[in-house]
């Protein structure tokens, strides 16, 4: 009896210890360590602004700053202000014309780097306004990142008439749908 007691009284401490040992590795798994943090918690966005247009396509710009660790993408952009808004660029086509397309994977930001969002280069295009954007109003754009997190940022409305872009379609640097 004594070698069956003390097997079971083995058997019955090692269960316990086994036990013990899974509650604090689900109890360490849980606890949250600076890899939890987000793209949106390491961005960081300075001087946005929004072309003011009466109908039709506007841009906006500004500066994109990945304060964080990793590298960031951009995957979308969403605003009120607009019934489509997508991430674009503005380069030469084959003919050697400046046009605008939707930047295919999103706006890719490293580590420690800014990424500018300026007229005649990458911008937030917003297609199909929802009514007039007018000098000194104020437009709210949300930015979704690869990770699935979101920031919001809010950009002043000014009249522009540099880098002779038309972002209405009517002249200037032309979109390309792809």
């Amino acid at each position: 009896m004594t070698t069956r007691r003390t097997t079971t009284t083995l058997t019955l401490l090692l269960a316990a210890g086994s036990l013990g040992l899974a509650g604090c590795a689900t109890q360490d798994a849980a606890a949250p360590t600076t890899a939890d943090t987000t793209a949106a918690d390491a961005v960081s966005i300075d001087d946005a602004w929004v072309k003011a247009a009466d109908a039709g396509m506007t841009a906006g710009f500004g500066e994109i700053t990945n304060d964080g660790e990793a590298e960031l993408t951009i995957v979308s952009a969403s605003t009120e202000a607009a019934a489509m808004t997508e991430l674009h660029e503005t380069a030469a086509d084959a003919s050697g014309e400046m046009s605008m397309a939707e930047v295919e994977g999103g706006f890719v930001v490293p580590a420690g780097e800014t990424l500018v969002l300026e007229p005649g280069g990458h911008h937030l295009m917003l297609m199909d306004l929802t009514d007039p954007i007018r000098a000194g109003d104020e437009v709210t754009f949300t930015l979704t990142f690869g990770d699935g997190s979101t920031a919001e940022l809010t950009a002043p409305v000014k009249d522009f008439t540099g880098a002779e872009e038309s972002y209405d379609g009517t002249s200037g640097a032309e979109h390309e749908d792809s």
